[in-house]
């Protein structure tokens, strides 16, 4: 298969005031949140990061996706390098944290139009996609409502709307699910194999194995910043049983 996305080395460090180090109890003033990390993902494939809150999850996918740039080590997207290209490549990467809330009073029509401009698509382009994707999320009749009148679930849809907007090569997701009900995670999940059968590759980081379970085909298991393993889902469940139980066999050895 074809490789889309390559993360080489990657480490970033955040600097501490003293204040932070002490509470932390540590005598540096960086924090390093992700250290020596290295992966690569093809397309028709989801990559699962797993990890304990705290572990370099969501710093590892903001920076694959061009949110913060690396302390050192590289991100390459189709072969091309994000730093030395970030703005044609931004283009490819649709990214997605329940961190990140769309404006309450713009509606999913004006918010979705606003993004497809800011990805250069043009008119003609724009009105298409929303359609297509409007009807695959089923916020047709509510494209002129504001956000923020919206239910939990169709503004999960929406901001799953958005995150397409520009048909992406690579999708990246930070806990796709969190604080869903289960109607709305099982969208979640749909969608995302849907986006893995038409060619995309994907990335998501998680701290629920079950999704984990039923969503990945690979699996790297971050813990204090470093990638102890990575493996097939299908190998972890034969050697340990489960990908919970690969974890813990893991993470319980290191504390």
């Amino acid at each position: 298969m074809e490789v889309c996305l390559e993360a080489i080395h990657l480490t970033k460090r955040f600097p501490l005031s003293s204040r932070q180090a002490r509470e932390r109890g540590i005598s540096s003033r960086e924090l390093t949140a992700v250290d020596d990390v290295s992966f690569q993902v093809e397309r028709g494939e989801i990559y699962a990061l797993l990890g304990p809150n705290g572990a370099g999850k969501t710093t590892c996918l903001r920076m694959v996706s061009s949110l913060i740039s690396p302390t050192s080590g590289e991100i390459k997207i189709d072969g091309k390098t994000l730093t030395k290209e970030s703005d044609s490549l931004r283009g490819k990467i649709g990214f997605l944290t329940s961190e990140l809330k769309l404006d309450p009073f713009f509606s999913p029509s004006y918010t979705f139009s606003f993004l497809a401009t800011l990805y250069g698509l043009s008119e003609e382009e724009s009105k298409r996609r929303k359609r297509e994707v409007f009807a695959r999320f089923g916020i047709d009749g509510f494209s002129e409502t504001r956000i923020k009148d919206l239910s939990t679930g169709m503004k999960q849809k929406a901001s799953l709307a958005m995150s397409v907007v520009a048909d992406p090569e690579l999708i990246v997701y930070d806990e796709p699910t969190n604080g869903l009900d289960i109607v709305a995670s099982r969208d979640v999940e749909d969608f995302i194999r849907e986006e893995k059968s038409s060619g995309k590759a994907i990335v998501i980081s998680t701290h629920i194995f079950s999704l984990v379970d039923k969503l990945a085909d690979r699996v790297g298991f971050l813990i204090d910043g470093k990638l102890v393993l990575e493996e097939s889902v299908g190998e972890l469940v034969a050697r340990y049983g489960s990908v919970e139980e690969a974890f813990f066999s893991l993470y319980g050895g290191r504390k």
